[in-house]
């Protein structure tokens, strides 16, 4: 690069940090007018001056960030690899496919196989299951924690279970050490859906990391965005390679993009039944996908990777007021709890309408709402209810009766990094109002 586009790259991205200082000012709140957001981004003007330096490459596809957010990634974890996907889902996805992979042999994930997993939960968890023709067996999750209930493991396993696939719901952990231990005892494969649970803690030991494999998002929603993205980790070498095959096409070959011939014998393999010699580059091993992101996404992950542990202390925080604030209506809400030896990274703030409250979950959000107070269902509720699901070949274990209740009397409101305490005071004022007309009412009957 000359000094003169040096001196322009520099002048570009001086004036984006100016920019974002008179585009983005900091807005005061007005309660009843201004928006109580569930979720959303948090970015500064060091996010938007990295990702125009990645755009500023012109190299557009997977690149240099990707690699350097790839590396620091893993490196948070202390895993060997984390492999950038172009979301969440999509790290599902290719998580689960890489086990039905012939190179694992009589591991591999064949049709029919059972995994346990969870319905009350987001679809993307459960979707690559019966993608890949197996049969999904959900267990019933405990309240408050909204995990896995972990004692109906024994009751799901079968001589067709080969794996768990089970999310961290709203950044609560599961019983890592009762379902690790199951897992590894029964040789079962563990995927950690870590999506809503970046920097959550168990028994003192990072989430994502006591599995085969983990996946992350990087949804605007999530602890850190990228806009869209996502990522699997895993401390297998094997795994590595067979995720970044189905996320590459379902190629063989393992050479970065622009780079050839990593292997050393591009042109010596004799793979399936093509010609010995045919190019490695074309030759595919896997059923794949495109599911790369693109360096732009990957620059400003790097730059909201630097701010995940003031995020994660914030939602913490955040989450410690509304506990406190909403503790004095307990009467008519269940509020959330964590999982035992677990050190939650809320995703967000779960509550639940107690059956016998004067009130029903709709009518109270139907009030927040109202008030500029976002709100959201705990994804899919009873997914096997879900019009998706209908004809999903599935077994269940019991009766599923913690899910359906999550599917009757559950929201969430946010908490993330954006929010102020005067938001959340608005928040727990207006619960506290209507909770109060609530009592009145009971009263009078």
């Amino acid at each position: 690069m000359s000094d003169s586009s040096q001196e322009i790259r520099a002048q570009i991205l001086h004036l984006a940090e100016r920019y974002f200082d008179e585009m983005f000012p900091a807005r005061s709140f007005t309660p009843g007018q201004s928006a109580v957001p569930v979720s959303g981004k948090v970015l500064d003007a060091a996010d938007l001056k990295s990702l125009i330096e990645a755009s500023l490459d012109c190299w557009l596809t997977t690149g240099r960030f990707a690699a350097q957010f790839e590396r620091k990634f893993a490196r948070y974890f202390d895993l060997r690899s984390a492999s950038l996907v172009n979301s969440g889902s999509s790290a599902n996805l290719a998580a689960f496919s890489c086990l039905t992979s012939p190179k694992l042999g009589d591991r591999a994930l064949r049709p029919g196989d059972e995994v346990i997993t969870v319905a009350a939960g987001f679809p993307t968890t459960v979707n690559p299951i019966i993608q890949s023709r197996c049969v999904p067996v959900f267990i019933d999750i405990t309240i408050p924690t909204y995990q896995a209930d972990a004692s109906q493991l024994e009751a799901a396993l079968s001589d067709r279970t080969r794996a768990i696939m089970i999310a961290h719901t709203l950044g609560n952990p599961y019983d890592l050490d009762r379902v690790a231990k199951f897992a590894k005892q029964h040789h079962l494969w563990l995927i950690e859906d870590s999506c809503d649970a970046l920097g959550a803690t168990f028994q003192g030991k990072k989430v994502g990391t006591f599995g085969d494999l983990a996946t992350v998002s990087f949804y605007p929603a999530h602890h850190i965005t990228m806009g869209e993205g996502g990522a699997v980790l895993t401390d297998s070498p094997l795994l590595k390679t067979l995720v970044e095959s189905f996320r590459d096409w379902g190629r063989d070959c393992w050479c970065e993009p622009g780079k050839d011939n990593t292997c050393g014998k591009r042109f010596d393999w004799q793979l399936g039944g093509l010609p010995c010699g045919y190019d490695h580059k074309y030759t595919y091993s896997h059923i794949g996908y495109n599911l790369k992101m693109t360096d732009m996404q990957a620059a400003v992950g790097l730059s909201q990777l630097e701010k995940l542990p003031k995020f994660i202390d914030a939602r913490r925080r955040n989450f410690q007021y509304l506990y406190g604030a909403l503790k004095p209506l307990e009467d008519f809400l269940i509020l959330p709890e964590s999982t035992p030896d677990a050190e939650p990274s809320w995703f967000g703030f779960p509550i639940a309408v107690r059956e016998d409250a004067p009130f029903t979950r709709d009518e109270i959000i139907r009030e927040l709402e109202a008030k500029r107070i976002g709100t959201r269902l705990l994804f899919g509720g009873n997914l096997i209810r879900q019009p998706a699901y209908k004809d999903v070949e599935h077994r269940v274990i019991g009766d599923l009766r913690n899910t359906d209740f999550v599917m009757r009397n559950v929201f969430w409101i946010g908490l993330y990094p954006g929010l102020t305490e005067e938001m959340l005071s608005y928040t727990a004022d207006t619960f506290k109002a209507f909770c109060s007309a609530g009592r009145k009412l009971m009263q009078v009957v």
